[in-house]
């Protein structure tokens, strides 16, 4: 049992011995709170609809987000507050797998701070820190009912403000906001009355709870407060300027890549948790006399269910190590981002699809929290902008990354207690078409030997003569439709990579990967053949997608041998009622 669960998180035995001590005790006390306040009071606040009080006083009691989300350069020479993506990843994991609202009022107070920390405003910094110190969340207000997130059409106006030099007055509205309801500081932003173009840009701080900002609802049914809120005159002081021109457009944009990779962790989370339930239920659930368990359909729906799993473990795991090293001169992470945000959580999605056809009623039942997780795991790659924008971002690395590969120094394995300052020094957010990467193949050659590695590798090298011979036209590329096939083949491919590296750093036994990439090559193949259904894909296109559909290499002791470690995850885990 115990080599199946050591992949997958489980309060039961969870220690994150890696992080230093404070980082420790905090993860551990979060899980202990979340254990203490047991499933059946978790399942009644989310289906109340309460505001997450309670949890919030722990969060402030024990100083878990400003020790986490206070930068080093904001921590007053405290050694224990950083930016460190890898304990942030970890924290995510958590409050995924207790409770998807836990996690959105951190994520929103992630996106909130992005703009300050970028900002060279020393007092809204100072303010920032001392607000977090007191425990309060923070916002982000940037999408509008009308605009979406669009924020080239922004319709919050600053009109200079004649009693104050330098200041404004706000007025406008914004909806889609976390925690509008409570933050101390939310991050708005605007463009100037007085200034055409994207000289005109703003981002400022404000505050919920001063007089000229209108709360006006939450406008989701949940624990979660996702607010619409309108502001009238309100006063923006110089003190509370955070950017202006490009450089708020660009942290705006820089603010997403900090902190929408915050998605992919949190689907983890989700999926853990239902996992543990939904191989537990089956396992028990007898079925004309036999176990659920004991029809192949069902195993091979839920071996496919765990091997999905752990490959999302290993490419967030790998993805945080290139955030974290990043620079200047290496933004592979630009990739890696999208990746996190589309891929990783539509895995998420098929994770829960595969699990919910075996337990089939039981994941509509109000005892279970699998029930929420079906509902919640949607969400997740839908909360930055729909997987059709993630992907449009990842075809513009596609040429780099495939067919044009640098000489990059090696990226270790980053669990140090480092302050990652970087991601609040991203500078301009253009140039992705300069970005470029390591060259892939050599994780897969470190696999050659592995049956389904290789086999997956051909298609890989198949993608790569597309690209070279029958890419869109200038035609096609206005096919967003088409486009978008090609970009789930590449998105595929780095999916694979990152995959092969982590496996590589932490010893992943051949066998599991075996299994992993015997779903990656099906995926593959389906994606083809999809390809190859596009109303205007050509006669040599089509013809590619079919010649690279390719079956995986069937090892039946394998699939049995991976099959008993999800079986073994069966009582693994029970959350304390």
């Amino acid at each position: 049992m115990a080599e199946s669960t050591s992949l997958l998180f489980n309060p039961r035995t969870y220690d994150p011995a890696h992080f230093d001590p404070e980082t420790r005790r905090l993860l551990r006390a979060t899980v202990d709170w979340f254990e203490a306040r047991g499933k059946r009071r978790l399942i009644q606040d989310y289906r109340s609809r309460v505001w997450l009080a309670d949890f919030l006083g722990f969060a402030a009691k024990e100083e878990l987000f400003a020790t986490f989300l206070t930068p080093a350069s904001a921590a007053a020479g405290d050694g224990d507050r950083r930016w460190d993506t890898a304990r942030i990843a970890a924290l995510n994991e958590i409050f995924g797998f207790y409770g998807l609202d836990y996690w959105y009022a951190w994520q929103v107070t992630v996106l909130g701070l992005g703009p300050v920390w970028q900002s060279d405003n020393a007092d809204a910094r100072e303010r920032a820190a001392g607000l977090l110190a007191q425990g309060e969340v923070f916002a982000f207000g940037l999408s509008e009912r009308t605009h979406g997130a669009d924020i080239y059409s922004t319709d919050m106006l600053l009109e200079p403000d004649a009693d104050v030099p330098g200041g404004f007055r706000a007025t406008g509205s914004k909806y889609y906001i976390g925690n509008g309801n409570a933050a101390g500081l939310v991050s708005v932003f605007g463009r100037r009355t007085d200034v055409e173009g994207p000289d005109g840009y703003v981002f400022f701080a404000a505050d919920s709870r001063h007089p000229a900002y209108h709360l006006r609802k939450n406008v989701v049914d949940s624990s979660k407060f996702v607010s619409e809120f309108h502001l009238e005159d309100y006063p923006v002081a110089p003190a509370d300027v955070l950017h202006t021109g490009r450089a708020a457009f660009d942290a705006a944009l820089n603010t997403v890549n900090v902190g929408k990779f915050n998605l992919c962790t949190a689907s983890i989370g989700i999926c853990e948790h239902a996992m543990y339930e939904a191989v537990t239920h089956a396992t028990n659930r007898i079925l004309y006399g036999r176990p659920v368990t004991a029809f192949p359909h069902v195993r091979r729906e839920l071996t496919d269910a765990y091997v999905r799993l752990v490959g999302m473990k290993l490419f967030s795991d790998r993805a945080v190590d290139y955030f974290r090293s990043a620079g200047p001169d290496d933004r592979r992470y630009l990739l890696f981002n999208p990746m996190t945000k589309m891929k990783v959580t539509t895995e998420g999605e098929k994770v829960i699809d595969l699990m919910w056809d075996v337990i089939a009623a039981k994941g509509f039942e109000k005892d279970t929290y699998f029930a929420q997780a079906a509902v919640e795991i949607r969400g997740l790659p839908k909360l930055e902008g729909t997987v059709h924008v993630n992907l449009a971002l990842i075809l513009k690395f596609l040429r780099n990354h495939l067919l044009d590969p640098v000489d990059h120094p090696s990226v270790p394995t980053r669990l140090d207690a480092a302050d990652d300052a970087f991601l609040f020094r991203q500078g301009p957010a253009r140039g992705l078409g300069s970005v470029r990467f390591h060259d892939w193949r050599t994780a897969f050659d470190a696999y050659a030997e592995v049956p389904n590695v290789a086999r997956f590798r051909e298609q890989a090298d198949a993608l790569c003569a597309f690209v070279e011979t029958s890419a869109p036209d200038e035609e096609q590329s206005r096919d967003l439709d088409l486009l978008l096939a090609v970009g789930q083949l590449f998105a595929l491919v780095v999916h694979g990579q990152l995959i092969l590296e982590q496996a590589w750093l932490t010893g992943l036994d051949e066998e599991l990967l075996d299994e992993l990439f015997a779903v990656l090559v099906r995926d593959f193949s389906a994606h083809a053949v999809d390809l190859h259904g596009k109303d205007s894909a050509t006669a040599a296109q089509q013809e590619w997608a079919l010649g690279a559909v390719r079956r995986p290499v069937v090892d039946t002791a394998r699939s049995t041998r991976i099959w008993e470690r999800v079986e073994a995850l069966a009582g693994a885990y029970e959350m304390a009622p």
